[in-house]
């Protein structure tokens, strides 16, 4: 017998049973900021200033407010760390899968739970089993090692009855990383055209969701914003495993996004 699979049969069954389970793999990863604006000093704008992506912006009205837009936001912790006052606080928010990109944006004032939309069009499509076509349209291939941890002993993604194809003709799922390059947007859009209906779109990486960092630049475009109709949004850089396999099982309506207005709901559990 290999001593590899002896090592095998010792330590057991190696694969992780979350989301049924608690252990995701993620413990003490950080993940989006969190926004406390009662502690946001008025004139403050340390955080702005650092924010390359433009994830936060000052609106001016009556008095300057800072605009949270988690869509733009690559998890750099720059924010945290320059903000004086606690306003934007480290957190394991890392969860940020949902279907409208609004979501993604911060407001005041959240919509309850019963008031969410969800999309009618996916719900009762595919319970069992989900092909996904992946494309890179021009990533730094972040978004990319964390989707090869999927099929690793952990994660084991084919228990959960989705798999990964290579031709678009046998896809449900476009998963696109990336911003968009004007070099790849025609064969994008030739992959998407391929794909059979009812067919879905997924947007992982802030890039793709929003551009990140090189939005507008001289050779990408603003990701999927306005190019394709995006199903699920999930932002990152990059997003972990663990949470492009929550992504997966809301787009199959077998999870609840956990965002709603840009507020986490720390209480929800899957």
């Amino acid at each position: 017998m290999p001593a590899w699979t002896l090592f095998g049969l010792m330590r057991g069954s190696a694969t992780t049973d979350w989301p049924v389970g608690e252990d995701d793999g993620q413990k003490n990863v950080l993940g989006m900021p969190r926004y406390h604006p009662e502690k946001c000093e008025a004139g403050c704008k340390e955080c702005v200033a650092v924010c390359l992506p433009g994830a936060l912006t000052l609106t001016h009205g009556n008095e300057a407010r800072l605009k949270v837009d988690y869509g733009r936001c690559v998890v750099c912790q720059l924010c945290v760390e320059v903000c004086p006052t606690g306003a934007l606080a480290t957190s394991n928010d890392w969860a940020f899968a949902v279907h409208e990109r609004n979501d993604l944006r911060w407001k005041e004032a959240i919509r309850s739970p019963e008031a969410a939309i969800v999309k009618s069009r996916i719900e009762g499509a595919f319970k069992r089993s989900l092909h996904i076509r992946h494309v890179d349209a021009g990533s730094c291939n972040g978004c990319e090692s964390e989707l090869q941890a999927l099929n690793n002993p952990f994660y084991n993604l084919h228990r959960l009855g989705i798999f990964f194809t290579p031709s678009p003709r046998f896809a449900d799922v476009l998963l696109v990383t990336g911003t968009v390059t004007y070099a790849m947007r025609d064969a994008l859009l030739a992959t998407y055209e391929a794909m059979p209906e009812p067919k879905w779109v997924m947007a992982m990486g802030t890039c793709a969701v929003s551009g990140g960092v090189a939005t507008g630049g001289y050779s990408s475009g603003h990701g999927l914003e306005g190019l394709l109709p995006v199903d699920v949004y999930l932002p990152g850089c990059s997003p972990n495993p663990a949470a492009i396999i929550h992504a997966l099982l809301v787009l199959l309506e077998r999870a609840s996004p956990r965002v709603s207005d840009g507020h986490m709901d720390i209480n929800r559990h899957e």
